[in-house]
């Protein structure tokens, strides 16, 4: 489980950074807001179309996507049905079915699926299905209820184009797709932005820490419980019964489905919220929580099934 380790430890250590950075005001008291933008605006967009456009998008039609997205689907479906009952906002339960369903695929979810399941391609179909298809769908869905904006309906269908994760995706999709390959002087500028988007969301997150109270003790203790719940236990159960009982799995088939399931939350998630200006506490205290209990739910799930 060296792996569990090393990517946890590496992630702990930038947020640390950003806390003592938080507590000392190094950056000033705009300095998450400015990493916060750089990140959604910037950098992220980079790193997830050079990321895309070396993809193999043979990998979107196989059967452990069809585990990722029925899981997915699941946990996520039920916080937004709790939250259309309890009343929550649409931003809210956004973000927090985001935060029940959203792995961390990128940072954690690559060294992991190296250094335990042997092979790092198999984080592909999560990563894709997750840039191409949740992110879209939520920031559109964020974007339109915002009660500052009444969308046209030329707004409405082009909404998904003009946000610049999404515009980084399908450009980087559409790469891939054509076979062509970018010239030097292109992709390096931005493989170069690219490098800031996980250290300058986890600062970021990481500053924000300061001042907080202990989480799940505030206004949203109910939501932040709920989506933990469903993405450290819940969503590996799931994953588990779809792929052993609908298509079948078994072996390292049905370990890497699970493992990739039990990843925590995406610290990407906290920069949509601070971007969009909602649910902030909810995504931070989610995230938190969700990643210190990734490393015995992994464990427990290589001591059942690996």
């Amino acid at each position: 489980m060296g792996g569990v380790i090393t990517g946890f430890g590496v992630i702990a250590t930038i947020i640390v950074t950003g806390y003592v950075i938080g507590r000392r005001r190094s950056l000033g008291v705009h300095g998450r807001e400015v990493l916060t933008k750089l990140s959604f605006d910037v950098a992220s967009p980079a790193l997830l179309f050079t990321t895309l456009s070396k993809a193999d998008l043979s990998v979107v039609v196989s059967t452990p996507l069809l585990v990722t997205a029925l899981s997915t689907f699941v946990v996520a479906g039920t916080f937004v049905a709790v939250g259309a009952v309890r009343r929550w906002s649409v931003g809210r339960t956004t973000i927090g079915a985001l935060c029940a369903s959203y792995v961390n695929a990128g940072n954690l979810g690559i060294p992991i699926a190296m250094y335990v399941l042997g092979d790092a391609t198999l984080i592909a179909p999560v990563l894709l299905f997750q840039q191409l298809v949740m992110t879209p769908i939520a920031l559109t869905v964020i974007d339109l209820s915002r009660p500052d904006t009444r969308p046209s309906l030329i707004r409405r269908l082009t909404s998904p184009f003009r946000n610049p994760i999404v515009i980084g995706s399908l450009s980087g999709v559409l790469v891939s797709a054509t076979g062509w390959r970018l010239p030097g002087p292109v992709v390096e500028p931005l493989s170069l932005l690219g490098g800031m988007a996980v250290p300058a969301v986890l600062l970021a997150f990481g500053i924000s820490l300061p001042g907080s109270q202990l989480p799940g003790r505030g206004e949203e203790r109910g939501p932040v419980l709920l989506s933990v719940a469903l993405k450290s236990f819940a969503q590996p159960v799931v994953a588990w019964a779809i792929a052993a009982g609908v298509f079948r799995l078994s072996g390292p088939a049905l370990f890497a489905a699970v493992v990739t399931s039990a990843l925590p939350a995406a610290q990407n998630l906290f920069t949509y919220a601070s971007r969009y200006q909602t649910a902030t506490v909810l995504a931070r205290e989610s995230i938190l929580l969700s990643t210190l209990l990734a490393p015995p739910v992994l464990m427990t799930v290589a001591a059942l099934l690996g």
